[in-house]
């Protein structure tokens, strides 16, 4: 899981990187909230809501991971991400 916060888009150098690390986050937020909901539903209309936001938040971490993987072989990222290297 990519938690981003102000130390940590310091140490990503491109803005593209630090923009797919906040869409991880935010997917991450997204299933977190979904299935929060869901448990916490009062009626079927709730559950479609929190199931189509799982099922959103699962396919855009899946494209954001992909993205982050193809910058990483680049070689952009895996030099910019790795925490406590000068």
């Amino acid at each position: 899981m990519c938690e981003i916060n102000d130390d940590n888009e310091s140490v990503l150098k491109k803005k593209c990187d630090i923009n797919i690390a906040r869409t991880i986050d935010l997917a991450n937020q997204m299933i977190k909230l979904a299935q929060t909901g869901y448990e916490q539903r009062e009626d079927p209309a709730c559950g479609v809501l929190y199931g189509i936001l799982l099922d959103s938040g699962y396919r855009v971490l899946d494209l954001a991971q992909k993205e982050k993987n193809k910058h990483m072989k680049k070689g952009g990222w895996g030099n910019s991400i790795q925490k406590g290297t000068p």
